[in-house]
């Protein structure tokens, strides 16, 4: 693949603009439509009569599922829907059914099919001490046969008939037996006639030779492992993968979805890129993919390109694993999230550059040792960046031949310096490190110590500051007891990102104090 510094990656002040302008496009979703069930309680106890948790039920919920989620998730964001799949005929689908009506979906595509039952998720989510909601089990109902051919035929005229004026065409393949070859080839073959972007989430396994000619499809690590035949443990092998896919299926971009380490993208060219994500706190999985799968759609339909809408998926899916279930993301969120997180994180070339996942530093440093080089290890906040900062890893970097910075995520700052910190969000941060000769990788870590971080690099040496003691400094023991060092550097006196904070807070009540002596006493005259 083909170095490149053209990653197209948006500023945030674009993606912001994109975000207010996304307007109304109209959108099919084709695949397989679910009904979830929540059923909410507090799990306080053991039950008498057998050994399990016993769920004290105080409410229930029903939301759309599968494919129907990926619609209700794109109608919150306001495209307008399409639906085109099954149900059974009975309680379950006149209940998704009304839930279209409610939402503004348009399901005149969607045929009952007597023989089988609606497709329905019940999940059982309990509260310890009433709070900490966590899914405890789910219950599925179900009949994933191949739909006969009669409706298979109904599907596609249907479909076919829905795809003047779309934007965007999104197959949500769920493995239910709606997505049949005999449906879904025609239709990705008219829609790509028309210039329509068709994007496809593939099933687990399975023949894919269905999504052939899509526009990208969406596989997980796992997913796109399973069809390229190996395991995808790096970046580099989630881009080698995206390669291989885009080649085998002939789609226009290779996608890879990476969960908390973002998207890979690969072009026709061999350009590549790795689009990280921030890290959150991750309450439920569930609806990731699909929110996913609604902001690229949503994006590609407008007409914008891939790393827009790669990043702004990665946006709405942080957002969507901080809620319980399946929940819109709403535009006004993914602005917030913009505004306040920066989400426009470096663009890591081919998997190589100075700002590096947490999950692929340790082959990365594997391959620095593998090259005779000494690897360091230092971390902090590094909140505002001064001279005294310079000076410190300038320091570290002597220690050795390679100097890993591990970066406290803003989260964690927070938790160390209070609710006013970090001044600058974690990818400002990392990126103004980056520019600095003497740091060869940075890193960003969410634990309030990097001791996690430490046992995954083994560094040779070990840096803090000199106002630290030998038996204080965390993962010290560690590295020792690996024949490694810990090293404490010298500080620059006088300097620190604290009392520069406290300055300028002098400085904005009484602006007359951030003067020297002369210049104060003649303002006093």
């Amino acid at each position: 693949m083909n170095s490149t510094t053209d990653s197209g990656a948006a500023s945030l002040s674009e993606l912001s603009v994109l975000v207010q302008s996304l307007g109304s496009p109209k959108i099919l979703v084709v695949g397989d439509l679910m009904l979830d069930r929540y059923v909410w309680g507090d799990a306080s106890r053991i039950s008498q009569e057998a050994p399990v948790i016993l769920l004290k039920a105080d409410r229930s919920e029903e939301r759309l599922g599968g494919a129907s989620s990926v619609a209700s998730l794109l109608a919150a964001l306001g495209a307008r829907v399409d639906l085109c799949g099954i149900t059974g005929e009975d309680g379950a689908s006149h209940r998704v059914r009304s839930i279209l009506d409610d939402l503004g979906i348009g399901h005149k595509s969607v045929f009952a099919d007597p023989s089988r039952p609606t497709t329905v998720k019940e999940r059982y989510i309990g509260r310890a001490q009433h709070r900490h909601p966590q899914q405890m089990i789910r219950v599925d109902y179900e009949d994933c046969k191949p739909i006969h051919k009669n409706l298979e035929e109904r599907l596609l005229e249907a479909a076919l008939a829905s795809l003047e004026g779309v934007g965007c065409v999104q197959i949500s393949d769920y493995d239910k037996g709606v997505c049949t070859p005999g449906f879904l080839i025609p239709l990705i073959r008219e829609a790509r006639r028309r210039g329509i972007p068709v994007l496809a989430d593939p099933i687990r396994g399975g023949d894919w030779n269905k999504y052939s000619g899509s526009s990208t499809l969406t596989p997980n690590r796992l997913e796109a492992g399973l069809a390229v035949g190996r395991t995808i443990e790096t970046v580099t092998d989630a881009l080698a993968a995206g390669g291989e896919l885009l080649e085998k299926f002939g789609l226009q971009v290779g996608i890879v979805t990476l969960d908390r380490d973002g998207m890979a993208l690969v072009r026709p060219d061999g350009r590549a890129h790795i689009f990280p994500t921030r890290p959150r706190q991750v309450y439920d999985i569930t609806g990731a993919g699909d929110m996913v799968m609604a902001v690229l759609g949503m994006v590609l339909a407008t007409g914008a390109d891939y790393p827009m809408a790669i990043q702004l998926a990665n946006v709405a899916g942080g957002l969507e694993v901080e809620k319980i279930g399946v929940q819109p993301v709403t535009i006004a969120e993914i602005l917030s999230d913009l505004h306040t997180s920066g989400a426009t994180l470096p663009i890591r070339e081919n998997g190589r550059g100075k700002i590096a996942l947490e999950s692929e530093i340790g082959l990365l440093v594997n391959e620095a040792r593998q090259m005779g080089r000494r690897i360091v290890f230092t971390n902090g906040c590094f909140d505002l960046l001064h001279a005294g900062h310079v000076s410190y890893l300038a320091e570290a970097r002597r220690q050795g031949d390679f100097l890993v910075v591990g970066l406290n995520s803003d989260a964690s700052v927070r938790g160390l310096k209070g609710p006013t910190r970090p001044v600058h969000p974690e990818w400002a941060r990392a990126a103004v490190l980056a520019g600095l000769e003497a740091v060869d990788i940075v890193t960003v870590f969410g634990e309030a110590t990097p001791l996690s971080l430490i046992r995954r690099i083994r560094p040779d040496v070990l840096v803090k500051g000199a106002d630290y003691r030998l038996e204080d400094v965390v993962g010290g023991d560690f590295v020792t007891s690996l024949g490694g060092r810990v090293h404490l550097a010298p500080l620059e006196p006088g300097l620190s990102t604290t009392q520069a904070l406290e300055k300028t807070r002098t400085v904005e009540k009484n602006p007359l104090a951030g003067m020297g002596g002369n210049e104060t006493r003649a303002g006093a005259a």
